[in-house]
């Protein structure tokens, strides 16, 4: 057995100096390490004190400390050292309202900053002080300038949304003209020609066979009809969103198992074409999906209009849904795929469903646009 060169009783305890100064090194350490990590926390909370708090707290101490070495000097009753100690206190008084007005254009910042962030209120700006120095001034004319620019971008968006979808819709309108003109036209004449065919053979087989004929014709002119109707309705164009909406209730499902309602509070003279067509999607999309998911047996369609915004609301009375696990599931679900229409207009939809309790789709779309500020940026950006 080889020697470890450490004399010791095999049959005794161990040296103390073979286990002892490895321990106490580790604890040593670990403490250490301890404390600077409590040290760096205090010191980060320390930091995190509002300035104006870190201000009371250094002017107290610098009373405390004038008072005690007054007391010290048992001097602390004199004249002059109280003189001393009111001068010391106006002047802490100060250097607080000094401060407090100095951060003042400050939390105007954090106040506009928030009103954008979470209410998005794109109008707020940061108000004129006169509390602001030179460089608080600056930033906040830059956030200004910044959220000028955002709103420009903003209104040029909505007028290029617009424009897309008004072209989307001049196209459905021009293939629902075909449809309706053209191959409506061609099954008509059609459908008279072999009730005209049927009406000069006097072959019963012949006949039956024409008649089916017939019947099959009729059913492709009602389809190509409805198809027509549904891609773009003429009296949206003609009579306005309430009246295409009344429609599109009374068309929806000519069996009667449904029961549909229309709803109406719309306090402005028009509806902007745009808003309409989007509006109507919505509606389409709300009723179709009540009709072919939710086994509902009664719709309510509601439309409300004023100045500033328009609402559709589709409100069924089926078996429901829950929303976040069918987004998940379904991400291009017609609900939810009409969530992109209506936010090209700067518009907004909130989905409401329970399991066994119905569905409420709604959809709001802002009307007022100032379109000659858009088209105004738009040249700008041109340039």
């Amino acid at each position: 057995m080889t020697s470890t060169g450490i004399p010791h009783d095999r049959s005794g305890p161990a040296p103390e100096s073979s286990v002892v100064p490895l321990g106490r090194g580790f604890s040593r350490a670990s403490a250490s390490g301890v404390a600077a990590r409590a040290h760096s926390g205090i010191v980060a909370r320390a930091l995190e004190v509002p300035l104006l708090l870190k201000l009371v707290g250094a002017n107290a101490l610098v009373l405390l400390s004038a008072f005690v070495v007054l007391t010290a000097a048992h001097a602390w009753r004199s004249r002059t050292a109280l003189l001393l100690l009111g001068a010391l206190l106006v002047g802490f008084v100060l250097n607080l309202v000094l401060v407090w007005l100095a951060l003042r254009p400050l939390a105007e910042l954090e106040d506009t900053a928030r009103r954008v962030w979470l209410h998005g209120d794109f109008a707020a700006r940061v108000p004129r002080s006169s509390l602001a120095d030179r460089n608080m001034a600056r930033i906040g004319r830059t956030l200004n300038l910044l959220l000028d620019g955002l709103t420009e971008d903003r209104a040029r968006m909505r007028l290029l949304a617009a424009q897309v979808i008004r072209a989307q819709d001049a196209e459905r309108a021009r293939v629902a003209r075909e449809l309706h003109d053209s191959t409506a036209q061609t099954l008509a004449a059609a459908k008279l020609q072999l009730q005209a065919a049927t009406q000069a053979t006097a072959d019963p087989a012949i006949t039956e066979r024409l008649a089916t004929l017939r019947e099959l014709v009729s059913d492709a002119l009602e389809e190509t009809r409805s198809l027509s109707h549904l891609l773009y309705p003429r009296v949206l164009d003609d009579l306005g969103l309430v009246a295409a909406v009344g429609w599109l209730a009374r068309h929806a499902d000519e069996s009667g198992a449904l029961k549909i309602e229309v709803e109406t509070d719309v306090r402005r003279a028009e509806i902007p074409k745009t808003a309409a067509s989007v509006l109507y999607r919505v509606a389409q999309e709300g009723l179709r999906n009540a009709m072919t998911h939710a086994q509902a047996t009664t719709v309510t369609l509601r439309v409300e209009a004023d100045e500033d915004q328009a609402t559709l609301e589709v409100v069924d009375d089926g078996r429901g849904f829950d929303v976040a696990e069918a987004e998940a599931r379904r991400p291009g679900m017609g609900l939810f795929a009409i969530r992109e229409r209506v936010q090209l207009v700067d518009g907004s939809v909130e989905i409401y469903s329970v399991p066994g309790r119905g569905t409420r789709l709604s959809a709001t779309v802002p009307l007022r646009v100032d379109a000659r500020d858009a088209n105004e940026s738009w040249r700008r950006g041109d340039e």
